[in-house]
């Protein structure tokens, strides 16, 4: 019996997840964790590869093609939150001199970075934006998961990434966890005097992009150009 088209977009698209997901991944490895034959996962690679959504190097191994990318960065580039971000993210940036990400839920228990603003320094967490990173054991994923307790930020040190300390916080609308806001810096230039300020910049900035009150606060309050408190502080 011929294999149902719906079935075989599925089967597809779920190959293409892996691929995203992993980065890097042979025939063998995206056929077993797509639970599917060697031949049939070549088969439909092979389509995909075709549409340059998936690209094979010269080791055989599959990774994410320029279309899925190009889709991936027109995609962000729509999305209302990393518009609403920008500006707290350059704030934060400025005042901390440390990389700044937003992050949102993804795809099972995980979360994606979907924007950056890159921090000053000569040794700075690049660009991880489309990526995904686990919730547990991450302090964004940690905000997603609603863990956020006293003083509203989380850290957490070599998490996802070793000699990396990584501090986030809430983007609030009403009473739910919409984005997580994050500086992610080198561990060895970061002390807990450090940490606690930018966690409290955080917070602030978190609670400026759709308006919500920081947690603790009780009133809605954002910051205008000329009141913002990371002006006023000098970086680290």
């Amino acid at each position: 019996m011929a294999e149902s088209p719906t079935r075989t977009v599925d089967r597809a698209l779920s190959l293409l997840g892996i691929v995203c997901d992993r980065g890097v991944v042979s025939l063998v490895e995206a056929a077993r964790d797509a639970d599917l034959s060697p031949s049939t996962a070549l088969r439909l690679l092979r389509t995909l590869e075709a549409q340059d959504f998936i690209r094979r190097d010269g080791d055989g191994r599959y990774t994410p093609g320029v279309r899925i990318v190009q889709l991936g960065a027109l995609a962000l580039s729509n999305e209302p939150l990393v518009a609403l971000a920008g500006d707290a993210m350059a704030r934060m940036v400025e005042a901390t001199g440390e990389s700044c990400y937003l992050s949102v839920r993804g795809a099972g228990q995980s979360a994606l970075y979907i924007a950056i603003v890159e921090g000053t320094h000569s040794v700075r967490h690049a660009s991880w934006v489309g990526r995904s990173i686990p919730l547990k054991g991450s302090a964004a994923g940690a905000v997603l998961r609603g863990e956020s307790k006293d003083g509203g930020y989380i850290v957490v040190k070599q998490g996802v990434e070793e000699d990396v300390t990584a501090i986030a916080a809430p983007v609030l609308a009403g009473k739910r966890v919409a984005a997580a806001l994050s500086s992610v810096i080198p561990s060895y230039r970061v002390g807990d005097e450090q940490i606690e300020r930018i966690g409290r910049l955080l917070v602030r900035e978190a609670s400026s992009i759709i308006g919500a009150p920081p947690p603790g606060s009780p009133t809605t309050t954002s910051a205008s150009p000329q009141e913002n408190p990371l002006r006023k502080e000098p970086p680290p």
